[in-house]
């Protein structure tokens, strides 16, 4: 059952902890705004959501989520734009995957209006939170967990969905030095790999901890058959330009399909420059640097923007992409974001929505 008409309990902070916020020194993910939404799913229906003071949880050690792992979250950002206004990015696309993943992951779906327009109540009471220097924003983490009070292997009945907010700086301050892994699997066909549930990254934590003890920063992940062809990073989809042509894995079921891939994606064939998307083997990627032809590797995701790759290793072969300044498409990229996120360019494909 969907809230028809939207009414939201606010109950406000008493006193703001925005004087916490350092603007010319934000961390991600490290300070949280003064208030969350929450609304609670039980016998069937979605009850009304309230908008309350940042605060923890309270929750039986039985809770569902703790045991078996449904959980799935997004990931949202808000900006201001050049009049001043709070506006967030594809809201509508992250709550149509959010709701991909609830299904497979045997979860209610969230109604649009608790999802939309509770984001927008939210951001619009939070809004002296939005910072405004050039590459930062509001970081929201919309999520969904299991709550029934049961030790027992079965699909929960109870569900608490949330959003919380943050403010956010660069994901990466530098370009990524990138590790391509062919022994630990992220993903099957059949599998969850293609949602964002919590428990895909928790599988990836201790491949990603051995290499970041060997000096990389995340893994590119292969496929799980053959380890031949690229999928995608921990944090990001991932794109090479290969002799003037932009190419990334195709999305499917081991594939998270990224808003800020398909944001890529459109702006680069909107200006004439060729994208294919489609099966990619590492060794393609390797020819291409023998060749000299690989010109540029970045990769793409809410968190991390556009994100250079500075180098990849697989195997003996070490590759070390050009600098960074001399890329045209990665930069050009950001900058285009940018610029239709700050409000400094007509937003033509209607993504940013207002508060």
């Amino acid at each position: 059952m969907s809230v028809s008409t939207l009414e939201i309990n606010v109950s406000k902070v008493e006193k703001s902890r925005i004087h916490q916020l350092d603007p010319a020194n934000i961390q991600f993910g490290k300070l949280y705004s003064d208030h969350m939404l929450i609304a609670h799913y039980e016998n069937g229906e979605w009850k009304q959501p309230e908008i309350v003071p940042f605060n923890n949880l309270s929750l039986s050690p039985a809770t569902t989520f703790f045991h078996y792992g449904q959980a799935i979250f997004e990931g949202v950002k808000a900006y201001k734009n050049a009049d001043g206004n709070p506006m967030i990015f594809r809201p509508y696309d992250n709550w149509k995957r959010l709701n991909r993943s609830a299904v497979r992951m045997a979860m209610p779906e969230v109604p649009e209006d608790i999802f939309v327009e509770g984001m927008r109540a939210l951001i619009d009471l939070d809004r002296d939170w939005i910072p405004t220097s050039e590459g930062t924003s509001l970081y929201i983490r919309p999520f969904m967990i299991a709550t029934d009070e049961f030790i027992g292997v079965k699909p929960a009945e109870k569900f608490t969905f949330l959003i919380i907010t943050s403010p956010a700086g660069p994901y990466y301050a530098k370009p990524v030095s990138i590790y391509v892994q062919d022994q630990y699997v992220r993903a099957f066909p059949g599998g969850i790999g293609f949602t964002k549930a919590a428990g895909n990254y928790g599988a990836c934590m201790y491949p990603t901890m051995k290499i970041r003890e060997m000096g990389y920063d995340q893994i590119l992940w292969t496929d799980g058959f053959e380890h031949k062809y690229v999928q995608e990073i921990g944090t990001m989809n991932v794109f090479f330009v290969i002799d003037g042509k932009v190419i990334t894995p195709d999305v499917g079921e081991t594939i998270l399909e990224g808003v800020s891939r398909d944001s890529v994606v459109t702006l680069l064939r909107e200006k004439g420059t060729t994208v294919e998307e489609r099966p990619l083997s590492i060794d393609e990627i390797v020819a291409a640097y023998k060749a000299g032809t690989l010109e540029e590797a970045f990769g793409t995701g809410t968190a991390a923007s556009i994100a250079p790759i500075s180098e990849l290793t697989y195997h003996d072969h070490h590759m070390v992409l050009p600098p960074v300044e001399e890329w045209k498409i990665a930069n050009w990229l950001k900058n285009e974001l940018g610029d239709i996120r700050y409000g400094r360019k007509e937003d033509t494909h209607d993504w940013m929505s207002r508060v």
